[in-house]
């Protein structure tokens, strides 16, 4: 059966959505990908384009995962603030990983620009203090990243711009980057594909991974097909329960959901985000939203912990957009959707060789649009002998999951509810 993609406001106005063969038989290649999203998709045109063959395979649709489904939110640096990152590793590896953030920013726009992908890009995200307290903290923040990191494009906005800015006076304060910005996820990710193809990788659908036999080459195998590889980059993410017991331990998979509004007239769009910025709050769990190119209020709020969906995705994100937006009571929401993307304990990425052929990335932990796809191209560097910047990411402590892989979502959903009701407080 022909996978498709889950319906989504983004696989409803997607550009380009061809079907890709399923893998048969056994071929020998240089490197196997697993996984068709942007770590997996950006990693096999990065190695195409430095003349290796690449096998990827993905199990359902190119951009199936979160990489098709996500806010399409690109943010400034890595998930944790810098001044935790100081706090845990020192001033200068925290600043060679906000150096290779600000790499990562640069690339995702360098990607869109070199190889024409349409996706809607805009420039500028707000991120807005649900807590007064916040507040000095986040001017703080700005004047630190401004003397200590010399990035300008941060400017604060107190509650008056800030409600001009977003068209609501629930917050009480925040900041605008004017180098971050959002963008369509799903064809940003189609569109590396095609990159990836016109570059000579080999892309195939409907391939689900069952199992990866390991040595001085692995052999990655399909219900179908075998691939027998020098190297494997297992760029899953929330997908790949099973397929490797370390990255179990230590990454979580986490489901999301994201409702568009009908479209809305240019006076209203205009009077909740007159800048067409994207928009994030400073909640645990966070709210983030932003207009899209046909002027729908995309909006993401609320997680869960298991492996089930609500039964009613509308109504289960429509009270957290009431919640910013009292005023929109009335508009229908047209899409909803869930996806599931993976965290890890400390919200940085989980990046590690763990043999001598097998590369694994994920637990991007909702900031993959920029950090995954770095991944794909750091694994692909290091496969090539550039170690440096995938060293970076691989020396950042990721700590297990206590619980084990039985225990720890219930464990997580306890963590999760009790920070849900702080942000509350």
């Amino acid at each position: 059966m022909t996978a498709t993609h889950a319906p989504s406001y983004y696989s409803a106005t997607a550009t380009e959505v061809p079907d890709r063969p399923e893998l048969n038989g056994h071929v020998q290649t240089d490197v196997c990908v697993v996984g068709g999203g942007y770590t997996g998709l950006n990693a096999a045109l990065t190695l195409a384009q430095k003349g290796y063959r690449v096998v990827l395979l993905e199990a359902q649709k190119i951009g199936w995962g979160a990489s098709g489904r996500n806010g399409g939110q690109l943010h400034s640096g890595q998930r944790r603030e810098q001044e935790w990152l100081e706090s845990k590793l020192g001033l200068g590896r925290a600043k060679a990983l906000w150096k290779l953030a600000e790499d990562a920013k640069h690339h995702v726009k360098s990607l869109i620009r070199d190889h024409d992908i349409a996706c809607d890009w805009q420039d500028g995200l707000i991120h807005a203090m649900h807590k007064k307290r916040y507040v000095a903290e986040e001017r703080a923040s700005i004047d630190h990243m401004q003397q200590v990191y010399g990035y300008e494009a941060l400017t604060p906005l107190d509650r008056q711009q800030l409600s001009d800015a977003i068209g609501t006076d629930t917050y009480y304060g925040g900041s605008r980057d004017g180098e971050a910005g959002h963008l369509h996820p799903l064809n940003f990710a189609l569109g590396i594909a095609r990159a990836a193809e016109q570059a000579g990788a080999n892309l195939h659908e409907n391939s689900a991974v069952i199992k990866i036999e390991q040595g001085k080459q692995s052999t990655v195998k399909t219900a179908t097909a075998s691939v027998t590889a020098d190297a494997v980059v297992l760029a899953g993410n929330g997908y790949m329960q099973g397929l490797n017991a370390t990255m179990d331990s230590c990454v979580m998979p986490i489901n999301n959901f994201i409702a568009t509004t009908a479209p809305l007239s240019e006076d209203q769009a205009h009077s909740l985000i007159p800048g067409n910025e994207a928009v994030s709050d400073s909640r645990f769990v966070i709210y983030y939203w932003r207009l899209t190119a046909d002027r729908r209020l995309l909006f993401g709020g609320g997680e869960t912990y298991s492996r089930t969906f609500p039964g009613d995705i509308a109504a289960f994100v429509r009270p957290h957009i009431l919640k910013t937006y009292p005023q929109l009571n009335n508009l229908s929401i047209e899409h909803a959707w869930g996806g599931t993307l993976a965290v890890t304990s400390n919200r940085m990425p989980f990046l590690q060789r763990q043999t001598s052929s097998i590369y694994t990335a994920a637990g991007f932990s909702g900031h993959g649009v920029a950090i995954a796809t770095m991944a794909g191209h750091c694994i692909a560097e290091a496969i090539a002998g550039d170690q440096e910047k995938f060293d970076l990411f691989a020396t950042v402590p990721t700590v297990r999951f206590p619980g084990g892989v039985l225990l720890r979502a219930p464990i997580l959903a306890l963590a999760m509810t009790w920070f849900a009701i702080r942000d509350r407080l």
